[in-house]
């Protein structure tokens, strides 16, 4: 499991670990069952404080992404398809509504808008 911190970033530290570890688990990069580093053993290797990373896989058990066994650790949650095809489409939703949001900022028509989404996606 790769983590990558970022000092610059407005998010977090927390945030930042339960979002990768998330983007991890919808791309299959962690499976389902898949052991997690321990609470502790994931703080000594971000260098970071246990609470940070007890928050992290908090939010991640609250969203249904992780199971957390008392004495035998974090494993990825068994995932519903439906309800992991469906944070997938919420994940791209975003993004697009994000570019909508720069398009109009821009003065970029839906026509032109369409046109790069077109263009992109044959790529």
């Amino acid at each position: 499991m790769k983590i990558i911190l970022s000092n610059a970033s407005p998010d977090p530290i927390y945030e930042q670990i339960a979002r990768q570890i998330k983007n991890q688990i919808i791309s299959g990069d962690l499976e389902e069952g898949a052991p997690l580093p321990s609470i502790r053993m994931l703080a000594l290797e971000l260098q970071i404080s246990v609470i940070t990373t007890k928050r992290a896989y908090e939010e991640l058990e609250k969203e249904g992404f992780i199971d957390t066994v008392g004495g035998k650790g974090s494993f990825v949650a068994v995932q519903n398809v439906e309800l992991l095809r469906e944070k997938k489409m919420k994940i791209v939703e975003d993004k697009l509504n994000e570019a909508v949001r720069e398009a109009r900022l821009l003065g970029i028509s839906y026509t032109e808008l369409r046109q790069m989404l077109e263009l992109l996606f044959q790529e």
